[in-house]
């Protein structure tokens, strides 16, 4: 059996990045990465600052990682035309600078490496030196050089893989300075001709050996772009590099590079390069990162197992997308419970929604199918579809708070992601039915609703109101990035639903709670309550606490999508509130004191200003959908809160501990 690589993480940084060192310095601890592969710019080093600025960066990094500095881009001034890609006019100038960089700086690594993608045009311009004459006596003379100083050397990667190229190398006396040799590759983003690592790696150690040179082969820069949101791609990328036999690679790169700065082949020229990260360039953490830190490696593999969909393959399937999450773990459950094969189309953003799908998954075998995927990749969706004859639209950013911060995102998931579906809909000729759950948030803030307050509780003036909640006649009222990316969504699905001939209907959730919640304060409040409770933490309350929700049991919702469903005909075109209605209409601050009726001591509260859109007062009027359908809610709150309780505390004594970790070598 082939031994663990060790695993590194690859990533550069300007000049006076500091906090930038430092996030990613800790999102590397949170890993347990210990190597770290980072540039050092010939050229920034003589300009103003730049020695001072290296002075700080490698003996920080050193501090807590083992670096690999790569020595790099020829100050314009000195090259035979004025680019950091240009040879230098005098190549022995940059052995003499690798002497000052070992002299200055030997203390913070053990090997050096030189250049870095000389074969690719945009780092090394090849056309200035065509026979590499300049590049073998630049390389030739620093690697000597650092080897009689005691240092390791790594040549610079190539990219693309070229054995020919190394040979060339050979020819010219410069593998017999060189400890290792590096190798880069995307695949599934750049590579033109991939035909797999081992493929690749013995290609190399075939021209090795004809030099006989003993150099390691090293992966020092292996990456795959998100820029479609296929971040289980990214994932199993990086298992696949894993499994390829050299000892050690470096995953390009710690974070996508920032929107504002140019890459090295000009600004946005290619929006590949901008998402290579195992995070976002905010620090976000992408699947990969997630389940990396959450679960180790291990947590990584397993995910990278999860099957493909079946393609054409019979009885016909139901699409949930969003489906690994909470309501979605539900519907699927009640679905393939009714003998249906279920496939999920869920990008795992979710934390925690990859249990839920190893759940599903263990419950019922390969009739739930998992495509994990971005609903803001048309192609994905579009794969998804096949075969399908009813689909459950889900999938969401799904916080209010989150859309303030990031509203492009916001849009692109809610509203971008429903009209990709939408559209992939409309092209097959007989769509399946469409359920989509919006939200009671199209109704806004609802400032010009009369309120009194009534004890721990705000209460509508109006006596009917009060007695039957509020209808679907309520005007719609987008506030909120999320209000109007969900509501934009809905009056779409509607519309197709009219103008398209699709048979689509909406439902407008209320707050919903139930098992495999695993809840925020942004989002699944009910459960965020039990959990801080359960660990002994305080509850933060926004507000004065007596905002008034009707809360529903996800079973009983489920029910609702399948009466729906199943008078789709008939109901197409049209948006339903559900909700649990007045019967189980409760303010935050009753629900906290039930919690503590519950768990034995009543939860600690701290309070907070009130959360922008947050509505005072919020219960649906159910009665047109159950007219439409004779559904209607089942379950107490008070029932309900006691088995979500149950559940939760029965989720915590389970094992939480991270899964056992894929060895990777030690340092």
């Amino acid at each position: 059996m082939t031994a663990a690589p060790t695993l590194g993480v690859l990533e550069w940084f300007e000049p006076n990045e500091h906090e930038r060192v430092e996030r990613v310095l800790d999102g590397l601890r949170e890993l347990g990465v210990r190597h770290l592969r980072t540039g050092l710019s010939w050229a920034s080093w003589h300009e103003d600052g730049g020695a001072e600025w290296y002075d700080w960066l490698l003996p920080r990094l050193a501090s807590e990682v083992e670096v690999l500095p790569c020595v790099v881009y020829t100050p314009p001034s000195i090259g035979i035309v004025p680019r950091t890609s240009s040879p230098p006019r005098r190549p022995r100038d940059y052995a003499d600078f690798v002497d000052l960089v070992l002299t200055r700086y030997g203390g913070s690594f053990e090997r050096i490496e030189l250049w870095n993608e000389p074969n690719s045009r945009s780092e090394w311009d090849w056309t200035l030196d065509l026979d590499w004459l300049l590049f073998c006596e630049m390389i030739g003379d620093a690697a000597h050089w650092a080897r009689e100083r005691g240092f390791g050397v790594v040549l610079g990667g190539m990219s693309p893989i070229d054995p020919n190229w190394l040979r060339l190398l050979a020819r010219r006396g410069v593998l017999q300075h060189i400890d290792v040799v590096g190798i880069h590759g995307f695949p599934g983003t750049w590579e033109p001709s991939w035909n797999g690592w081992h493929y690749h790696l013995a290609q190399v150690q075939e021209a090795l050996d004809e030099a006989g040179s003993p150099a390691a082969i090293w992966i020092t820069e292996a990456g795959y772009s998100t820029w479609r949101h296929d971040e289980l791609a990214q994932l199993r990328t990086l298992v696949d590099v894993l499994d390829a036999g050299s000892p050690r690679v470096y995953w390009y790169a710690a974070e996508d590079l920032s929107v504002d700065r140019s890459a090295i082949d000009r600004f946005h020229e290619d929006e590949r390069e901008y998402h290579f990260g195992l995070r976002r360039d905010d620090g976000s953490p992408k699947l990969l990162c997630r389940l990396w830190r959450d679960g180790g490696l291990e947590a990584v593999h397993e995910t990278a197992r999860l099957p493909l969909p079946r393609r054409n393959a019979s009885p016909p399937v139901a699409l949930i997308t969003g489906g690994a999450g909470f309501v979605g773990t539900n519907l699927a459950l009640a679905l393939l419970e009714e003998g249906h094969r279920v496939r999920v189309l869920d990008n795992l953003a979710r934390p925690g929604v990859e249990r839920n799908l190893r759940w599903l998954r263990q419950r019922h075998g390969a009739r739930l199918e998992a495509q994990i995927a971005d609903i803001r990749d048309r192609f994905a969706v579009r794969q998804a579809l096949e075969g399908a004859d009813q689909v459950f639209h889900l999938a969401a950013q799904v916080a209010v708070t989150t859309s303030l911060v990031s509203p492009t995102d916001d849009f692109g998931v809610n509203l971008g992601g429903t009209l990709n579906l939408l559209e992939e809909l409309r092209r097959l000729p007989e769509p399946p039915t469409l359920l989509f759950t919006s939200t009671n948030k199209v109704y806004g803030d609802l400032p010009q609703l009369p309120l009194e307050r009534e004890g721990d509780r705000w209460e509508p003036r109006d006596p009917a109101l009060r007695a039957h909640g509020l209808s679907e006649s309520l005007p719609l009222d987008f506030c909120t990035p999320y209000g109007c990316s969900k509501g934009g969504a809905d009056q779409y699905v509607l519309d197709y639903a009219k103008g398209f001939d699709l048979p689509a209907a909406v439902l407008r959730m209320s707050c919903i709670y139930g098992p495999h919640q695993h809840g925020t304060e942004d989002q699944g409040w009910v459960a965020h309550f039990l959990l801080r409770t359960l660990a002994g933490q305080p509850i933060t309350v926004y507000g004065d606490g007596a905002q008034v929700r009707d809360v529903l049991w996800v079973e009983d919702l489920v029910e609702a999508f399948v009466r729906v469903r199943d008078r789709i005909d008939d109901l197409s075109g049209c948006a339903f509130n559900v909700g649990g209605g007045v019967e189980n209409a409760v303010s935050l601050l009753e629900v906290i004191e039930l919690i503590g009726e519950i768990h034995g001591r009543p939860p600690r509260i701290e309070l907070a200003p009130a959360r922008a859109g947050d509505q005072r007062y919020y219960v649906a009027d159910t009665e047109r959908l159950h007219r439409a359908t004779g559904w209607q809610q089942q379950t107490r709150f008070a029932d309900g809160l006691q088995e979500l309780y149950r559940w939760l505390q029965a989720q915590r004594a389970r094992a939480h501990r991270p899964l056992a970790a894929v060895p990777v070598a030690a340092r």
